[in-house]
């Protein structure tokens, strides 16, 4: 069997060159060493041994994109596009930087620490954390580690959020403006200092800006997924006096939509829908999705140029980073 000495030995460099070209750090080799060592590799068909290079080097080159949000009814949470579109901005940035991604959901503390231990994870990138036991043995650990969608405040962990905030005052302002007064919130569960709670002070702000009233039966909380929403816009369309809806995702909204067609209730015509993320599907939905733009793809992949700039010891001038939102205006509201 080939080994990585046998390659440095036959390209006349050091085995250190050798594993910059393997895990694709090209910055640390001339062209022509890289395109050396890659015939080599290519002619003796050799295949880096992932425990033989985590015995060596103690590491595993292994980022973990790890889910502590554990639905029992929704499944899977890549079900939702919007985590499918933030993993693929991750995918990209950690493939090319020479590391490997690996997806896991982690319902508590000892799954984590099991899953650290197993696979001997160089470092983590976390979404929609809390300041709670988890958390707190969390920052307990060695393994670097940073956040998406996280309001925790901690100044020295990096995290990558967005104005979920104005967001949501952008989406339900624009009802307001159309002259809708009965406006619905849907929504997963709501937890203090969250992103879904920053999303309800939005909407309630932009509320209490034209006049309006705060009811808190005009908000439906429910889990992210097509089925819920299917439900939940049947159980609108048995509401005439709410006239539009705000949807803290798209996915809820579309299955909103879907309900109430089930119904006999059209959309925009008897009531209007806002979503929020403009996954790709605002666009097939029909009609199309009014919504709030984010750049899920931007996220993950400023997520992972933080952990793995964390991990080369490289210098990091914002460890907060929070990106803008807008609002994009398609067919699914009308004026009354």
């Amino acid at each position: 069997m080939v080994t990585l000495k046998d390659i440095a030995d036959m390209a006349g460099v050091s085995v250190a060159t050798v594993s910059y070209v393997i895990n694709g750090r090209f910055d640390k080799v001339s062209v022509k060493t890289i395109q050396r060592i890659q015939r080599i590799i290519q002619e003796t068909k050799y295949s880096p041994s992932m425990s033989a290079r985590t015995l060596a080097n103690k590491s595993s080159n292994i980022i973990g994109i790890i889910n502590h949000t554990v639905s029992e009814k929704a499944g899977s949470f890549l079900i939702d596009p919007f985590h499918s579109s933030f993993i693929a901005g991750m995918e990209r940035t950690i493939r090319e930087a020479g590391y490997f991604m690996m997806l896991r959901t982690v319902k508590d503390a000892a799954a984590l620490d099991a899953l650290i231990a197993n696979w001997n994870l160089d470092g983590m990138i976390l979404t929609g954390l809390f300041r709670d036991d988890f958390y707190q043995m969390l920052r307990e650990k060695s393994t670097p580690f940073v956040l998406i969608d996280s309001y925790i405040d901690d100044p020295d962990i990096c995290n990558v959020g967005l104005e979920d905030c104005r967001g949501a005052y952008l989406a339900t302002k624009l009802l307001l403006e159309k002259g809708h007064r009965r406006i619905a919130f849907a929504c997963p569960p709501i937890r203090k200092a969250g992103v879904v709670e920053e999303r309800l002070l939005g909407y309630q702000r932009a509320l209490c800006e034209y006049g309006v009233s705060y009811d808190p039966d005009y908000v439906f909380v429910q889990e992210i997924s097509v089925e819920e929403g299917l439900a939940l816009g049947e159980r609108l369309a048995g509401r005439p006096e709410i006239t539009a809806v705000f949807a803290s995702a798209d996915i809820l909204a579309a299955g909103i939509m879907a309900g109430l067609k089930n119904k006999g209730v059209e959309v925009p015509r008897d009531k209007s829908v806002v979503g929020f993320d403009d996954v790709y599907f605002s666009l097939l939905t029909s009609p199309t999705l009014t919504t709030i733009h984010q750049d899920a793809a931007k996220k993950g992949m400023l997520a992972a140029q933080l952990l793995i700039a964390t991990l080369e010891h490289r210098p990091i001038p914002q460890k907060q980073i929070v990106l803008p939102v807008s609002l994009v205006e398609r067919e699914s509201v009308r004026a009354i």
